[in-house]
């Protein structure tokens, strides 16, 4: 996390006009000491009270496009922050004719309003993977514009807001010699999950690194964080694939919240995205109605695959087996064998091991990566093969596998039927997963 220890103090008498002198000139400012500063205009006649800062996502640092003014007790009225002379004391001084250009507020859908929109939301932070609560937002003037740098998530952004900032810390610097830390994150880094006010969808700071280049654990973790409208407004946001992997990672009552949220047709889409094993624990918890409609828009090969799945008790091998292998008929060569392996799209775990099987299906031995990098490319595939295998039968309980894994340090082991058909494989992810006791 980017953290600075920029000094907390106000900003009495900085303008803009001064901030704009060839001198390098800069100054911070924290959006809780400008909420609610007086506004005046040229001629010194007060017209109005700072309620809220409005900035133009899109660049790196975004800048203050306009000010939001209490004008009487309801009255908000909008004023473009050009019209600011200067900060002078504890007031906002206007440019001369402001008055005149008072307009009535409007939000674009790629604006946000600091005060409504920022102040105490969950921002991620894609940067540290982590969803955080904003409790000030820290600002620079640079030339004549005021800027976005920092978000503020730690004690000193509560204590500023409600005034204690200087008794507590002073109090704490005398007494306990402690001096409370500045926590900031830098805005380049994280994503404020502010709702856009026409559609209602998750806004995005477009500069950042983004959601979908996180790890999906990290996506996980985050998702699991956030409150249920912001969970699913997340999860909408994400590609098919990255949002498959990512619901395969949350926690089982999330799945169901999310997979329930989406139409039939992009859960059936998430479910064909995901490792079948993983898919058919999340349609076994699904009421019957909803896994019939998901059944019926789903492509015919994946519909047919997790039906399969879901015919083998709770418990057993192959309820958590995973269809994604490789194998190769045992007439094929090594050439056959690599290419097959090229080809495949599977997860890499389970293509450690490459299974030989005769014409109708049956295991016959198997092969691995090794083998294949040193053997010619024309030798079959019988000459090579493992043909001591050890396998697990699909109705086989969980802890028999376990134990075989404990026992033999496999990465994978084959899964067949009665008659020694391959129907699967279970991953040392798999069972791990599954903490079955030895």
């Amino acid at each position: 996390m980017n953290t600075t220890g920029a000094i907390d103090k106000p900003a009495d008498s900085t303008t803009p006009a001064a901030a704009g002198r060839d001198d390098g000139t800069k100054m911070f400012f924290y959006v809780s000491e400008l909420l609610g500063r007086p506004l005046v205009g040229a001629d010194g006649r007060r017209l109005g009270r700072l309620a809220d800062l409005k900035v133009r996502l899109g660049e790196l640092f975004p800048r203050i496009v306009s000010l939001h003014v209490r004008r009487g007790r309801k009255r908000i009225a909008a004023l473009d922050w050009t019209e600011v002379a200067s900060f002078s004391g504890k007031k906002i001084v206007l440019a001369p004719g402001a008055e005149d250009r008072f307009a009535a507020p409007e939000v674009r859908s790629d604006e946000i309003l600091l005060k409504e929109e920022l102040l105490d939301k969950q921002v991620v932070d894609t940067h540290g993977a982590k969803i955080e609560r904003v409790n000030d937002v820290h600002l620079l003037v640079i030339g004549r514009d005021l800027r976005i740098v920092h978000v503020d998530i730690g004690l000193r952004g509560i204590l500023r807001r409600i005034g204690f900032l200087r008794a507590v810390a002073w109090v704490a610097r005398f007494f306990l010699e402690y001096e409370i830390p500045e926590v900031l994150i830098t805005w380049k880094t994280i994503q404020p999950l502010a709702a856009d006010v026409s559609k209602k969808d998750l806004k995005l700071n477009v500069a950042a690194g983004g959601l979908h280049d996180l790890h999906p654990s990290d996506l996980a973790d985050i998702l699991e964080d956030l409150d249920r409208d912001n969970q699913k407004r997340v999860f909408k946001t994400l590609d098919l694939e990255t949002a498959a992997d990512t619901l395969q990672e949350v926690d089982p009552k999330l799945q169901l919240s999310l997979i329930e949220s989406a139409s039939a047709e992009k859960a059936s889409d998430l479910l064909e995205e995901m490792d079948p094993d993983e898919a058919t624990d999340l349609l076994s918890e699904l009421p019957e109605d909803k896994k019939r409609k998901l059944f019926l828009t789903m492509e015919r090969p994946s519909r047919e695959v997790l039906q399969e799945l879901l015919t083998y008790d709770e418990g057993t091998a192959g309820r958590i087996m995973t269809t994604d292998y490789l194998s190769v008929r045992e007439d094929q060569t090594v050439e056959d064998a690599v290419r097959a392996f090229k080809g495949s799209t599977h997860p890499l775990e389970s293509v450690a091991y490459i299974y030989v099987l005769d014409a109708e299906g049956r295991l016959k031995g198997v092969i691995t990566l090794r083998h294949l990098l040193l053997m010619d490319k024309e030798t079959p595939v019988r000459d090579l093969m493992n043909t001591h295998l050890v396998r697990v039968w699909a109705e086989d309980d969980l802890r028999s596998v376990a134990e075989i894994f404990a026992k033999y340090k496999f990465l994978m082991v084959p899964v067949v039927d009665e008659d020694n058909i391959l129907v699967g494989v279970i991953t040392f992810q798999d069972i791990m997963e599954e903490r079955c006791p030895l």
